[in-house]
């Protein structure tokens, strides 16, 4: 009689671990779906050990400011975006900017310009100016880190963008003139 009983417990541990490993297998899928899930709804995990790129300033010419009877306001150096890649980034990534430094967009035509924050470390005035070089919109002290978007309330094709608070620092108004001279780039 204790034969049959040992027989039957080796059958029953035969039987239970199979089982067992299927739990195991089970849970362990489930585990790894619900890990995957995370990496796919909170993708910052993946990138946590990797840094922005971050970019420097490059000098490409000098920008003045007038007002409506061309007395000059201030200077700036300014970095020059007259192609599709400069024009996507602008000064997204960037930590800091120095108070006379800004970027130009330059548009083939003029249009409502838009633009925003996204990946933009700095708050930024924005100042929009027609082909006639007159200044037609400014946005001023644009939010950080954003998807609002900034526009133009008239056609503009060139888009100045300099550190927030320059326009009242330096009485910039619409109806403001522009004008800029490009100079040889720094070898940054």
């Amino acid at each position: 009689m204790s034969k049959k009983i040992i027989h039957k417990s080796k059958k029953n541990l035969q039987v239970q671990k199979p089982a067992k490993r299927k739990i195991y297998l089970i849970i362990l899928a489930v585990i790894l779906v619900i890990v995957i899930a995370v990496f796919f709804i909170f993708p910052e995990f993946i990138n946590k050990g990797e840094k922005d790129p971050e970019y420097m300033f490059r000098k490409d010419g000098i920008l003045t400011f007038y007002d409506s009877t061309n007395v000059i306001k201030t200077k700036s150096e300014i970095q020059i975006a007259d192609n599709e890649f400069e024009e996507e980034l602008g000064l997204m990534y960037r930590k800091q900017m120095d108070e006379n430094k800004g970027m130009l967009f330059v548009f083939p035509k003029p249009i409502i310009q838009t633009f925003w924050m996204r990946n933009t470390f700095i708050p930024l005035d924005m100042i929009f100016v027609n082909p006639d070089k007159i200044i037609v919109t400014i946005q001023k002290n644009t939010k950080i880190l954003s998807d609002s978007t900034y526009s133009s309330t008239a056609p503009a094709q060139y888009v100045i963008e300099v550190d927030a608070g320059f326009c009242d620092r330096h009485n910039i108004k619409v109806g403001d003139k522009v004008s800029w001279i490009r100079t040889q780039s720094n070898p940054d």
